[in-house]
């Protein structure tokens, strides 16, 4: 596990940003897996700016999304299919028919899961996986619970993720209390694992992750057990982490 220190929230979406732009220049028809959330919204700048550069050419990027509120249409702007069209997709020259979220309309759990792991199988693999962190730990929609979800699987969100997400929404009854998300056994499949994390509130889940037991109650933790995981972080986040940092 690579831990790199960057000053504030820009300074870690930049070294975050090239470290994704750099499997992509490698492998220009890579699968990327991509995060939503705020927390990589910098990171998807500064690939987009490096795409209007010409140093970066998406059209043979894969894509493959951690999760889907259960309950939204795409054209829904709280649902991450419009996230990913608004803060990257529609800047860069990325074929949408290659880009892949769960269908959160799909009212029958198991067949959106089962359709999503087929579409994650056919991939052949993904090549880097971006990951944001929760206050509580979950990577995708995986949240603290007493094992590690292998697939695609429906989760409902506790009341902190819903808590931290009732700032998208009008009120926090529209908060969805169900999501379909990518799971532990797929993330750990990835080639490569880059995990971004930025500000004091989330010091105390990323030492966890690091530094803490692997465990399901912490669902970030089992990154330790990943050959190949990059954390990019600002000082506020690494804040309570002991051991060395890059």
């Amino acid at each position: 596990m690579r831990i790199i220190k960057a000053k504030d929230y820009d300074d870690m979406s930049r070294k975050a940003a090239n470290i994704m732009a750099s499997v992509i220049t490698l492998d220009p028809s890579c699968t990327l897996g991509l995060a939503t959330g705020s927390t990589p919204i910098g990171l998807y700048k500064n690939l987009i700016a490096a795409y209007e550069n010409g140093n970066l050419d998406f059209s043979k990027v894969h894509s493959i999304n951690l999760d889907e509120y259960k309950g939204l249409s795409g054209d829904n702007d709280q649902s991450y299919r419009y996230f990913m069209n608004h803060n990257l997709f529609d800047y860069v020259n990325i074929d949408k028919a290659n880009t892949n979220v769960p269908n959160g309309l799909e009212p029958d759990s198991d067949k959106a899961c089962e359709a999503y792991n087929e579409i994650i199988h056919a991939a052949g693999g993904i090549d880097i996986q971006l990951l944001g962190l929760g206050r509580n730990g979950h990577i995708g929609f995986n949240e603290p619970c007493d094992h590690f979800p292998k697939e695609t699987h429906c989760v409902d969100l506790t009341a902190s993720t819903i808590d931290a997400n009732k700032r998208f929404f009008e009120k926090e009854e529209d908060v969805p209390r169900q999501a379909y998300t990518m799971g532990i056994q797929t993330i750990m499949q990835a080639k490569k694992v880059l995990l971004v994390a930025s500000g004091a509130d989330k010091a105390d889940a990323l030492a966890k992750t690091i530094e803490g037991p692997v465990t399901p109650e912490v669902p970030a933790s089992i990154l330790q057990f990943h050959p190949d995981v990059t954390i990019v972080a600002d000082e506020a986040a690494l804040s309570l982490v002991k051991g060395n940092i890059d």
